[in-house]
């Protein structure tokens, strides 16, 4: 039985998108399976590597989960090219929610007073805003250097062929679901705290780099390359916006 959260895409659909692909060897497909009568399916078998072209359309959504988590390469071609999942700019919002969440509780952790004023203050949802308002900021310094450099690199390496921005951009977005792990760190805070975040970030970073390396079929050593470049402008972005004499982010939470 097909997973409803991995319905493969319909034939109508295919040369809309980028069509089928064979989750071990990257070759392109017709079809992911045949269905015959009786509710019988019959999966498709790969012309170049003869292996399944999509084994995950029989697997359980969390064992699909566990192998992106896992940065398998054939979890993320199947989720990148074989399924419908439409949600990248839903999971967007909810990742800054996140990061702004996690930056707001940071900006007030320290913070103890028992005069009511500061409560009401500290409850203020404009700091909140404030702080989506910064995230958002550098995700779009993340994915607008990533996809520049991609532009520049992938064109000049295939004689002029640059890559599609919309589906980079869905693979980018989908890539950084790690963002909602700091809701637990955060809420379960202790002395690990630090490091906790520290690795989330890092998952996010390699979750991007895979997405980038299964959707342009590229060396591990340029999807790399576009990560850091992008990691170097948010950082730059984030260091403007607190260390420039007009500091955003005071005009924001002061």
């Amino acid at each position: 039985m097909l997973a409803a959260s991995s319905r493969p895409l319909t034939g109508e659909t295919i040369m809309d998108k980028v069509g089928f692909r064979c989750i071990e060897c990257n070759e392109g497909a017709t079809e992911l399976h045949r269905d015959y009568s009786n509710g019988i399916l019959k999966i498709t078998i790969c012309e170049s590597c003869q292996k399944p072209v999509d084994k995950y359309i029989e697997y359980d959504p969390v064992i699909i989960l566990i192998d992106a988590i896992l940065c398998k390469t054939q979890a993320f071609r199947h989720i990148l090219f074989n399924t419908s999942l439409d949600i990248h700019w839903k999971l967007c919002v909810f990742s800054l929610l996140c990061e702004a969440y996690l930056r707001w509780s940071l900006l007030h952790g320290s913070e103890q007073s028992g005069d009511p004023a500061d409560i009401i203050r500290y409850t203020k949802e404009w700091e909140f805003y404030g702080m989506f308002g910064l995230a958002a900021l550098e995700l779009s310094a993340f994915c607008g250097s990533v996809l520049c450099f991609l532009w520049v690199a992938v064109g000049r390496l295939r004689g002029g062929a640059t890559p599609e921005l919309g589906l980079l951009v869905r693979a980018l977005l989908l890539s950084c679901y790690g963002k909602v792990l700091v809701i637990p760190a955060v809420i379960w805070e202790h002395d690990y705290s630090p490091l906790c975040l520290g690795l989330i970030k890092l998952f996010v970073l390699t979750s991007n780099s895979q997405a980038i390396r299964v959707m342009l079929n590229c060396s591990r050593r340029l999807s790399l390359l576009a990560v850091c470049l992008g990691l170097l402008s948010e950082t730059c972005v984030a260091q403007a916006c607190t260390k420039l004499p007009w500091s955003i982010q005071d005009m924001l939470t002061d």
